[in-house]
């Protein structure tokens, strides 16, 4: 059935939700919530019978939900009510949270159930909660609850419904306050994990006001007073609590009107490099402290993680894991493991530190060519069999650096974005010229390319970007890695991969060099950032300072076009329509 979503940008889970939908044979078209005529006349363009809203941050109009059914996704248990569900269940610490599909009514979040889901808290950070049990949670709920609306089925009564929920107003920052002398590091890691994402925490740092993100916590910490900052590492700093400590990673500075989200070194640059440096080795074993990049072995298996905070690498970022996988290319497993962080496998190149620099143009050159640099050195691996194993989403050059492995695994619930045009048209680097036709089964790499919308692991492994997507959950997922990974290392069939391996690229090198692909790429790359047309700039200004959507783009709103009472066309094929300002970042 036609199935409208109404949604405040098209986030992980509206993209996560769509890719269900369509792919059981719902035709779904989105409109972002920019007012009410314009989503009245969403309404009456497209007449749904059926009106999703996955993400939204404030009611749907009387006119609409009265008109159409309203499936509104709620991030709490059943009865729970108010605009900061998760962020309360953290602070509350909660073992079990769950998901609610309701319908829309006068009061909020307090209309019929259609369907809920419940879910184990893990001790994370809001953002990772929302994009994996929250988001797997919402997947299975509205499919059922899109299942009984379509069997003419009714909602279960507010009144009627079981469960413990009750209304939690909107958390203001008194609730979120941190009180460095007398709260331990449990307490303090738990106030900004319930913040992550957005609000943050504010406090003072180096005596500014700045919200606080990317929390870590760390217990080997000496001489030090409560709230005393006393170390750093890498782009972190190390804030003492009564009991430890915890890293720092992200602040946004409050003394500022235009500020964004950034590393903390960057956001305080002088006063960081006073902080002495506190190294730790890559190959310390995990639970030694927190790092951006840890190596571990398990056998014959080697294992590379990088979990940057959501999914993005700097220039500095990009050259530090350059460096390190040229250590762990040095090390005796034959096998390598790119596992990338738990929430995301890696997003590209690092949008806000390219804000934030004096030249944006200069810095993006610095950065996609430090990006290049490490799909080259896993291009060029050619004594390894490398696994790009994607616990998390992927986006844009993260995607196609992942292609220069020799196989790529996704856990089933993965998103992927294989392009780069939402981004102001760019054309894209990471050597993807090269990889992607090697890898397309189905179609051309050109409908890769064109196409702006999310692709599902599934739709990636019938593509051929992706060899294998399974695991129930992402503790399965890393599980069947391992698993897979050691067959993989003990199989005797690895000396003969390696020197297939090595033919290839010696023949693909003598046919068409690698510096060949690169400078073709970058030459494209050269006119998006210095050239006459300002769409990069202007996308990734909108999307670092969260600059809300004057409209809905038109490969999402399949009401707007001019087809759309034709047969709705395969996902990978559909025409591009102009883009403008629809760049929000994730919840």
């Amino acid at each position: 059935m036609r199935i409208l979503f109404l949604t405040r940008s098209f986030n992980s889970l509206a993209q996560r939700l769509y890719l269900e939908l369509t792919a059981r044979g719902h035709e779904v078209s989105v409109e972002f919530d920019i007012s009410d005529a314009v989503t009245g006349e969403a309404v009456a363009l497209f007449r749904p019978a059926l009106i999703v809203a996955p993400f939204l941050k404030r009611a749907i109009p009387e006119s609409v939900w009265r008109q159409t059914p309203c499936l509104v996704v709620h991030p709490g248990i059943v009865g729970d009510r108010g605009p900061s569900a998760l962020d309360w269940a953290i602070m509350n610490g909660e073992r079990e949270w769950g998901v609610t599909v309701l319908q829309a009514e006068a009061a909020l979040d307090a209309g019929p159930v259609w369907a809920s889901e419940t879910f184990v808290m893990r001790d994370a950070p809001k953002s990772s909660l929302y994009r994996h049990e929250v988001t797997t949670a919402a997947a299975r709920a509205v499919l059922t609850a899109v299942q009984r609306f379509a069997t003419s089925a009714q909602p279960l009564p507010a009144t009627e419904a079981p469960g413990n929920g009750r209304w939690c107003p909107w958390m203001q920052q008194a609730a979120r306050r941190i009180d460095w002398q007398r709260e331990d590091t449990t307490t303090v890691l738990r106030k900004i994990r319930a913040a992550d994402g957005t609000p943050g925490v504010l406090d003072t740092m180096f005596g500014v006001p700045c919200h606080l993100f990317d929390a870590h916590g760390e217990m080997r910490v000496h001489d030090a007073s409560p709230g005393d900052l006393i170390a750093r590492r890498h782009d972190a700093v190390l804030r003492a609590t009564r009991d430890g400590a915890v890293w720092i990673g992200q602040v946004r500075r409050a003394d500022r009107g235009d500020s964004f989200k950034l590393p903390t070194a960057l956001a305080f640059p002088a006063q960081v490099a006073t902080l002495c440096e506190f190294p730790i080795a890559i190959d310390a074993p995990g639970a030694s402290g927190w790092r951006e990049i840890r190596y571990e072995s398990r056998g014959d298996v080697g294992y590379l993680h990088f979990d940057f905070y959501n999914g993005a690498m700097s220039t500095a970022q990009c050259q530090r894991l350059t460096a390190a996988l040229r250590w762990a290319l040095a090390q005796p497993p034959r096998v390598l493991v790119l596992l990338g962080g738990a929430d995301f496998w890696c997003n590209g190149i690092h949008l806000n530190v390219i804000e934030a620099a004096d030249s944006p143009a200069d810095e993006s050159w610095r950065n996609i060519q430090a990006i290049d640099d490490l799909t080259q050195t896993l291009i060029e691996a050619t004594d390894h069999v490398v696994v790009a194993a994607m616990q998390g989403n992927a986006g844009a050059g993260g995607v196609f650096m992942a292609l220069a492995a020799d196989q790529v695994w996704a856990h089933r619930g993965v998103v992927l974005n294989p392009h780069y045009k939402n981004m102001g048209n760019l054309y894209g680097s990471e050597y993807w010229t090269y990889l992607l036709p090697r890898r397309v089964k189905t179609g051309l790499p050109s409908d890769v390319m064109k196409q702006r919308l999310p692709v599902s692991a599934q739709q990636a492994e019938h593509l051929g970007l992706v060899d294998a997507a399974f695991g129930d959950d992402a503790s399965d997922f890393v599980r069947q890695v391992q698993s897979r990974a050691a067959a993989l290392a003990a199989s005797p069939r690895v000396s003969d991969l390696l020197r297939a391996k090595q033919r290839r690229r010696l023949y693909d090198e003598a046919d068409k060099p690698l510096a060949v692909y690169r400078d073709e790429e970058l030459a494209h790359m050269r006119r998006n950032f210095y050239g006459f047309d300002p769409s990069y700039h202007v996308a990734r200004s909108n999307f670092v300072h969260h600059v809300p959507p004057s409209w809905t783009p038109r490969h999402l709103c399949l009401h707007r076009r001019l087809d759309a009472r034709q047969p709705r066309p395969d996902a990978l094929a559909q025409e591009s329509g102009p883009r403008r300002g629809g760049l929000v970042s994730e919840a």
